[in-house]
């Protein structure tokens, strides 16, 4: 059987999303991360500050903006970096499945007629 470079793509997707899919599952994810990593790694505020040239007020209201979801990725990085991390984002079928489950459910969804189709798809 011919396997299409679309089911390949999902398969290479949900072998490197794993690791994101295991920690979607977890109950109590960590809820402010970057806060949570300095004060873990004992970093003050005025150092990340100094490394990203921001204040310690502006330190403050990243963390902040975090929990508020408005923080964008750029920042994020920046202040990641800033304690010798890096950013690994993804995003992930809900409940831990797998691309290839969720297509399935789609496939099945539409040959049952209930699913309504975005247009151009």
């Amino acid at each position: 059987m011919k396997v299409s470079a679309r089911k390949l793509a999902r398969r290479k997707l949900d072998v490197e999303m794993k690791g994101f899919r295991l920690a979607d599952k977890e109950k109590n994810q960590t809820v402010g991360v970057l806060r949570a990593l300095r004060k873990a790694l004992n970093i003050h505020t005025q150092e990340i500050g100094e490394k990203i040239n921001r204040s310690k007020s502006t330190i403050f209201a990243m963390e902040t903006r975090e929990l508020k979801g408005t923080l964008t990725l750029r920042e994020m990085d920046d202040y990641a970096e800033a304690m010798d991390c890096k950013v690994v984002y993804s995003v992930v079928p809900k409940g831990g499945r797998t691309l290839e489950e969720l297509y399935e459910e789609r496939l099945w969804a539409v040959v049952l007629g209930t699913e309504i189709r975005a247009s151009g798809q």
